[in-house]
């Protein structure tokens, strides 16, 4: 039998037929037979394809009570749970070549993942913060952290050397450059932060300062630099916002596109303590000329499904939201990347029951961890 005409062609020229195609089609490529794979894994062409945009999706976190699963329990081969927005569908990428008890994905930059693990020989005290690329299936794990950090600590990440677990009363901070160790430092925080989010350098998050009997949100930030020092959180606010922060049930934050943060909340009906909301409201932040505008607001229709449920969660980021609700087995997806802010119901949500979901944006690319590993064969799958 002769080979096929593909098996002629030059390495210079399968590698610029390849690098034309879609990152999401290359994914598929590789696992089309052994000759696509060694190509499509080599690293003169994941250098020249590293440059390439990123397939921006959607990815579900693992429900609360698989996070703190009992030990002894077998559980399935762990995977990241992605939407594409883009061609409305489902994908699974295994993580099975993490050597870790049941990984938590937490968060993503720049096409890596964070996610909290525990090897299987270590005691349940002790966690470690891990990145991985679960396409290229590299992964580094960051100096081991205790459970409570797990528990209580929200993960920021803004690049692969940068790295912040934010708690009420402390911080640790990880760059990756000189020594391999978490810088430990006060928050002085006036509360316990919500939603927080690494922007650049400084990290924005909102605090309650209000009564035992009724919440008043305010938004605070810090430069990293300042909180090396331990020095105080500055609050941001101008007397053209007016009652901004209390308009909203509930706010919370969501990095936006360049440098801009997303406010999200229950447009409350009245300024009574316990007022109905009458949509969900999407505010807008511009950083350098501190101004409000108005991103978006649920259609009537989609609201109506979230108004049976006491609380809602959102997550997201640039010009991309979701929102889920108890016993809501759909997603609400609100996409502005088009320039038009669209909404629309994302259906088939697999194997989540009736909790809430969260999650993150991940950019999937080929970017390359810092240290040099070995490339097993990924594996994509879709949902059906």
């Amino acid at each position: 039998m002769d080979a096929s005409p593909i098996y002629q062609l030059p390495l210079d020229t399968l590698h610029q037929i390849f690098s034309s195609l879609p990152l999401r089609q290359i994914m598929i490529c590789r696992s089309v037979c052994k000759l696509f794979y060694q190509i499509l894994t080599s690293s003169c062409f994941i250098d020249l394809i590293s440059t390439g945009p990123p397939l921006t999706l959607l990815a579900l976190r693992p429900p609360h009570h698989h996070h703190n699963h009992n030990r002894h329990v077998s559980c399935p081969s762990p995977s990241l749970l992605v939407f594409d927005p883009d061609h409305d569908e489902w994908l699974r990428f295994t993580l099975d070549f993490l050597p870790f008890r049941a990984p938590h994905p937490v968060a993503s930059s720049l096409g890596l993942v964070y996610l909290w693990a525990d090897s299987a020989d270590s005691p349940e005290s002790n966690k470690s913060l891990v990145v991985c690329n679960p396409l290229t299936r590299e992964f580094r794990v960051l100096p081991q952290l205790g459970s409570a950090w797990s528990r209580h600590g929200s993960v920021l990440v803004d690049s692969a050397n940068r790295v912040m677990v934010l708690t009420e009363l402390a911080a640790l901070y990880f760059s990756g450059s000189g020594s391999n160790q978490w810088l430990k430092f006060s928050s002085n925080l006036p509360s316990k932060p919500r939603s927080p989010i690494l922007v650049s350098e400084s990290v924005y998050a909102l605090c309650d300062v209000g009564s035992p009997w009724r919440s008043q949100w305010k938004l605070f930030s810090c430069t990293i630099g300042k909180l090396k020092k331990c020095e105080s959180w500055s609050r941001l606010e101008k007397h053209e916002w007016g009652d901004v922060f209390d308009i909203l049930k509930r706010p919370r934050l969501v990095r936006g596109s360049g440098k801009r943060i997303l406010m999200i909340g229950g447009l409350k009906s009245s300024f009574t303590l316990n007022a109905s909301c009458s949509t969900i409201l999407i505010l807008r932040l511009d950083l350098e000329t501190l101004e409000w505008d108005e991103a978006g607001r649920m259609p009537m229709e989609m609201f109506k499904c979230f108004q049976e449920s006491s609380k809602f969660k959102v997550f997201g980021g640039g010009d991309r939201l979701c929102f889920s609700a108890k016993r809501l087995p759909s997603l609400a997806l609100w996409d502005r990347s088009r320039g038009k802010g669209d909404w629309r119901w994302i259906h088939q949500l697999p194997g989540t029951g009736d909790g809430l979901c969260r999650g993150f944006v991940l950019q999937a690319s080929l970017k390359p961890l810092p240290l040099p590993l070995p490339l097993p064969l990924p594996q994509l799958s879709l949902i059906q």
